[in-house]
């Protein structure tokens, strides 16, 4: 049987792709590369997550880690950033690069992708697509099932691998004809295209671009706290990442690493705070100031202790009081 391994994002254009090469009776394995920008949390349910795709849409798909080459990537890719932080002609020669390299693991004959001619203005021009084709080193063994035939045919199309003459010609930004292919497959239940990637919400990318100006490697661990919560810069260069409520609270608690210091209030509901690179005494006293001005107050006692908590056991309290507004009005990231 003939094998197709495709680029899966989980939206509507993947799906779409997917199924209609499967539908010409070929094999297709969907491979969604993660990163902490997108998709990173189904890492901790894979197995499930394969479950839910096949149930909902009959697709048979893998995970791939590729955070550490993407994170290398971003400090500076070739092409240059989009509108905000968002490298995405280097991120679709990434990905598609990683595929190719897949393809004789996984048993294929060539690529799959759900992109669409002129949907995107950065990735997805003509002379865009082209560019990403030939860096990646998938020149004709790259298929674009849902607008083949505006493109030149491909290899697996000129062997006989796949009819062309059943692939299709979407163009442009409208999305009606997606949901009529999609309705036809039976498939209503799908993702919005808003898009997923955290590089492409104005706030996020601003914070992770501050980061990498700041230091010369940012960690897989760096950014997934970037994602979550109030974020200072303490004046002396330490980090404190901030729960705004019991879920975030855990998160932070969760991405602790060993030299970090998470900070809470024995004695007051309040936030869970994470000091990261402190860079002396006063960052200390910053981040417990702060992480008091964020909990419960307290008029007739506006001090309390702070605990300060490294690997699991106490490395020091003090006693702090709410920090002036004022005073950290320009730490906010």
């Amino acid at each position: 049987m003939v094998t197709a391994l495709s680029l899966y994002s989980g939206g509507l254009d993947s799906i779409l792709s997917c199924r209609v090469v499967a539908a010409q009776g070929i094999r297709v394995k969907a491979i969604r590369f993660v990163t902490p920008f997108f998709g990173y949390e189904l890492l901790a349910r894979e197995q499930e997550y394969a479950a839910e795709v096949m149930a909902k849409y009959g697709i048979e798909v893998v995970l791939r880690d590729v955070s550490e080459p993407y994170l290398e990537m971003l400090k500076k890719p070739a092409h240059g950033y989009g509108k905000n932080f968002n490298p995405c002609v280097d991120c679709k020669i990434m990905l598609m690069t990683e595929a190719r390299k897949m393809l004789a693991e996984q048993d294929a004959s060539f690529l799959i992708s759900g992109e669409v001619m002129g949907q995107r203005p950065m990735s997805q021009r003509k002379d865009t697509l082209r560019l990403i084709e030939r860096k990646s080193g998938n020149e004709d063994i790259l298929l674009r099932p849902l607008c083949a035939k505006s493109q030149p045919p491909t290899k697996p199309e000129r062997e006989g691998l796949i009819d062309r003459e059943q692939l299709l010609d979407f163009r442009g930004r409208t999305r009606q004809p997606q949901m009529q292919l999609a309705a036809s497959f039976g498939i209503t239940d799908y993702p919005s295209p808003a898009g997923g990637c955290a590089l492409t919400d104005p706030i996020l990318a601003k914070r992770i671009e501050a980061a990498y100006a700041e230091r010369d490697k940012v960690s897989v661990s760096d950014v997934r706290l970037l994602l979550i919560g109030r974020q200072f810069k303490l004046p002396h260069g330490g980090w404190l990442c901030m729960g705004r409520q019991a879920e975030e609270n855990e998160k932070v608690a969760a991405l602790q690493e060993p030299e970090d210091f998470l900070l809470n209030m024995e004695e007051r509901p309040g936030p869970t705070a994470l000091l990261r690179y402190p860079g002396g005494e006063e960052d200390f006293i910053a981040a417990a100031g702060l992480v008091v001005r964020f909990g419960k107050k307290v008029p007739a006692e506006p001090e309390t202790v702070v605990e300060f908590v490294k690997d699991g056991r106490l490395a020091r309290s003090m006693i702090s009081g709410p920090l002036a507004d004022d005073l950290f009005k320009d730490w906010y990231r």
